[in-house]
């Protein structure tokens, strides 16, 4: 998660500021039940300290077991970890998954190349431009370009890898409705980050909110505070003016790349004339808005306009 990535981060630019050496790991590929996602971070120092993690235990118990003994003095290596590796160091470990997963490991001096590389990883994941890292595998010479579009966290080439960093993927809901409802549990099951804003007390009476986010508030309140970045998703399902209106217009401030609002097409073309006109939003804006909301499914209850909806935002964040 982006959250234990910027933990990573941060460990990072102190250990380097205190003049460690740091090793920098990332998980490249996976295969069958491997425990962590490609892109999962670890940074650790020659003594052993170490933060982040690649399979929730095994793997980092042989990595810094053979760290501490010398191992790994190269400026790049790859190393598996399971059955059937191919690649350049090849771990005995097996995964008590049953799995496998292969783990780029950089070593960085502490110099002003690893700081530099630290502050575009913690602008990235603050919610700056989605930044693609490219890293040549057998030299550890590294470039940041800004990402076209989303996409894998993780490509490998023949002789580079591509990471892409940026912000958790985050859906901002605006407004609880039974839509809302299955779009949490739908975003949940997707790897969203999910944020719940209504400030209406008796919405929450009947709300399951599993690891979604609950904000008792007003959604443009919320977004005011905290405006969208470049991954993040804002849909109101509400049906109430008062809140949908607000809504939109403090979104599209911001820099999400999805927003839309429930509604028929009669209804839709009121509120766009009513945004225009008492909110102030002129064409460009309006544009950004989808209004009706989600893929046309003939979508009828709240599951499917939930299904519509979610896989209009996942076909708008892939590119398509």
């Amino acid at each position: 998660m982006q959250a234990l990535d910027l933990e990573v981060v941060e460990a990072a630019r102190r250990w380097l500021a205190e003049g460690h050496e740091l090793w920098w790991c990332t998980v490249l590929s996976t295969f069958g039940s491997a425990p962590r996602a490609p892109g999962a971070l670890l940074v650790a120092r020659a003594d052993g300290r170490h933060v982040g993690s690649l399979s929730g235990g095994c793997v980092e118990e042989d990595f810094l077991a053979r760290l501490t003994t010398g191992a790994f003095r190269a400026p790049v290596q790859v190393i598996a970890y399971g059955a059937g590796s191919d690649a350049i160091d090849a771990s005995r470990v097996g995964l008590p998954c049953g799995g496998r997963l292969d783990v780029l490991v950089e070593h960085w001096p502490a110099d002003r190349r690893a700081f530099r590389e630290l502050e575009v990883y913690a602008e990235a994941l603050r919610g700056g431009p989605l930044q693609e890292r490219h890293v040549t595998l057998d030299t550890g010479v590294s470039q940041w370009t800004t990402a076209a579009a989303p996409g894998p966290r993780v490509e490998l080439f023949a002789r580079e890898a591509r990471i892409r960093v940026g912000p958790a993927a985050r859906l901002v809901i605006a407004g609880i409705s039974p839509v809302s409802q299955y779009c949490a549990q739908f975003a949940q099951s997707l790897g969203f980050e999910v944020v719940v804003c209504d400030p209406r007390p008796e919405a929450w009476a009947d709300f399951i909110p599993g690891d979604a986010r609950c904000r008792r508030e007003l959604p443009s309140e919320y977004l005011r505070r905290h405006p969208a970045h470049s991954m993040t998703a804002v849909v109101a399902l509400t049906h109430d003016p008062r809140l949908d209106d607000l809504t939109m217009i403090e979104a599209v401030r911001g820099s999400a790349f999805y927003v839309g609002v429930m509604g028929s097409q009669r209804t839709s073309a009121n509120r766009a004339e009513r945004l225009r006109r008492s909110g102030g939003l002129d064409d460009e804006a309006l544009a950004r808005i989808r209004m009706p909301i989600g893929l046309d499914l003939g979508s009828k209850t709240p599951a499917e306009i939930a299904l519509a909806t979610m896989a209009d935002v996942v076909r708008v964040m892939r590119g398509r």
